[in-house]
């Protein structure tokens, strides 16, 4: 079974929708796929009648941008039961903190001559009630004419080290798989080649992660090399946790293709996630 278990829509900061989603999964042979969009699951029931519709599995997910100090560590959870109170709670929390996170980079922004308001960063969601992604602000500035294209302007302004960089109200990825586990979740660290620490550090950040809930790696993932997905399969075996995989795709164009890179899920990870 070919599977891509981390895909984007316009529920947080992708431009495609659900139906997108499934319609390329079915194009390009994907038979299991799980919509994670930032901090919330708005468009998860919407992906799962899309998928049905077209013969194709599906699993609920959701990527959690957590970080441990200004270190990103994107934590995936996948099958979380979504009526938990508890759930409901962390979701909250991740909404409110990312309005309050929006609301200090665009103070920062207009203190630096980006004159933006939080009215046009909002104006940015398809959705109104998503998480206020930092792309959004990002969008919102390049359509007042600061910058060609969103993802330049982030890197320029926006991410870690620049000047207009927020951290507020982030969760840290051990919070984070407690929150998963506790609500019946599968957790598993994402594009972990991304993560900006030394593989001493991040072997021992993985390792304190699983006595908090991890269980899984992302070994497979669009910007992984050969060798960093080879490491991290046999980093995963070493510990015990299961391999997954996804394109991290946000668009229906550009280099990361939904069911890239090719991933096959163990008959295990299919059983945790009632796949048959």
């Amino acid at each position: 079974m070919r599977a891509d278990l981390h895909i984007h829509t316009y529920y947080s900061d992708g431009k495609q929708s659900p139906a997108d989603v499934a319609e390329a999964a079915k194009n390009n042979g994907v038979d299991l796929i799980a919509v994670t969009d930032h901090d919330g699951v708005a468009g998860t029931d919407e992906a799962l009648r899309e998928a049905a519709a077209r013969d194709i599995k599906a699993v609920r997910g959701i990527e959690v941008s957590a970080y441990l100090g200004d270190v990103k560590i994107h934590t995936l959870g996948y099958g979380c039961n979504a009526d938990m109170p508890q759930f409901k709670e962390f979701l909250r929390k991740l909404n409110e903190g990312s309005l309050r996170r929006a609301e200090d980079v665009v103070y920062k922004l207009n203190r630096n001559g980006f004159k933006i308001t939080m009215e046009e960063v909002l104006a940015e969601r398809i959705y109104p009630q998503t998480p206020v992604h930092t792309m959004y602000i990002a969008r919102a500035c390049v359509r007042k004419g600061y910058g060609e294209t969103e993802a330049q302007f982030y890197l320029d302004h926006l991410c870690y080290g620049k000047p207009n960089f927020s951290n507020v109200c982030r969760p840290n990825p051990f919070e984070t798989c407690e929150v998963i586990k506790a609500c019946g979740g599968f957790a598993s660290i994402a594009h972990p080649g991304r993560v900006d620490m030394s593989a001493d550090d991040l072997k021992k950040l993985i390792n304190s992660m699983i006595s908090c809930g991890l269980c899984g790696i992302e070994a497979y993932y669009s910007t992984h090399t050969q060798q960093q997905t080879a490491y991290f399969i046999a980093l995963a075996n070493e510990l015990n946790l299961e391999v997954t995989g996804g394109s991290d795709t946000h668009y229906p164009y550009g280099s990361r293709k939904i069911g890239a890179p090719y991933f096959q899920p163990s008959e295990k990870l299919l059983e945790i996630f009632g796949i048959e």
